[in-house]
């Protein structure tokens, strides 16, 4: 299982890679494995304002649906809307394959995610 040490994870399977006041966010590697062959993937629109907690899309594989959830406070500036024509790309490499990136309402929310060794815990 691929833990990046450089980057905070929630416990819904998020991952966040923070470049300034920018957040990246993804679904892990635990989370694309689990869901099996992505076929479908609903972004969140630029200018949305998202929650901590709240669901900013939704995931859908061969097998299952399963919401987005994000872990941090802000507005979307950008998405990868190559995933609109190859959602697929999140199970050839989850975090070289990010989602969408907010602009982070306050860095304070990162406190409540976890970092590698603490994700792979709960793993268990």
């Amino acid at each position: 299982m691929n833990i990046p040490a450089e980057l905070l994870y929630s416990k819904d399977h998020e991952w966040v890679r923070l470049e300034g006041d920018i957040a990246y966010i993804g679904i892990t590697d635990y989370a694309q494995s689990s869901l099996g062959d992505i076929v479908f993937i609903e972004l969140p629109s630029l200018g949305a304002t998202v929650h901590t907690g709240a669901t900013f899309g939704v995931v859908e594989s061969v097998k299952a649906a399963s919401d987005l959830f994000c872990p941090v406070s802000g507005t979307v500036v950008k998405v990868n809307t190559a995933l609109e024509d190859n959602p697929g790309l999140l199970n050839s490499d989850s975090y070289a394959n990010w989602i969408m990136a907010v602009n982070l309402e306050d860095k304070s929310a990162l406190a409540g995610l976890l970092d590698a060794l603490a994700y792979k815990n709960t793993l268990k």
